[in-house]
């Protein structure tokens, strides 16, 4: 009589076969963690030829105010309205967000004195390598460029406006270093912008130029 054949492993190696399973996520899991943390580790390169973030020649109103936070920057013209002017990259980089932060609201030129949103409103956030950041708030409209394309410095990236939690027309702008705001530099300037203990405003000309 031919004997009952069974297909059944031993319990010691589907435990051998499980616990290498196991080990190979957990070996996944620490790589998947590491590609993440690790450049977070790494300190800030140097700081990129940051440009203010509107056209070539024209000169800008950069101001705080109390509990603005620090090193944040509203940028307003000096000359001509502030709806609808273009806003620029201020470096080469790659877009990491550009959509709505908070909500919109409902400011436009034809109602300026419309309901408020909440936080920036339309915006695009822009990442340049070496942990550098600069963020574009209170857009007129959805922003012209879209989360991971590439941009060029002085590429347009929208219009002022004041959507989000904004009273007035204006772009609120602001640079980071490992994801810590900083005081914003300017054609290899500082903006002078550290605090938010006081009213501060000061005039800066764009060299946000084409390359000759």
């Amino acid at each position: 009589m031919i004997g009952t054949v069974t297909t059944k492993q031993p319990a010691r190696t589907r435990t051998r076969v499980v616990g290498a399973v196991v080990g190979l996520g957990v070996v996944a899991a620490v790589i998947a963690a590491a590609v993440v943390i690790v450049p977070l580790l790494r300190p800030p390169g140097p700081r990129p030829a940051f440009q203010l973030p509107v056209p070539c020649g024209e000169t800008w109103q950069l101001g705080t105010y109390p509990g603005h936070d620090d090193f944040d920057v509203d940028l307003f013209p000096t000359v001509g309205q502030a709806w609808g002017r273009p806003v620029l990259a201020s470096y080469a980089g790659a877009v990491t967000a550009a959509g709505v932060n908070g909500s919109v609201g409902g400011r436009t030129p034809e109602d300026p004195d419309g309901p408020r949103g909440r936080g920036g409103g339309y915006w695009v956030e822009i990442d340049h390598g070496g942990r550098w950041e600069t963020q574009y708030l209170h857009l007129l409209e959805p922003p012209m460029v879209r989360k991971g394309q590439r941009v060029e410095q002085g590429d347009q990236l929208g219009k002022v406006g004041s959507t989000g939690n904004s009273g007035a027309p204006h772009l609120h702008y602001e640079q980071r270093r490992g994801r810590e705001k900083v005081e914003t530099y300017f054609d290899g300037s500082p903006s002078g912008i550290t605090h938010d203990d006081a009213e501060y405003t000061v005039t800066r000309k764009s060299n946000n130029c084409p390359p000759a």
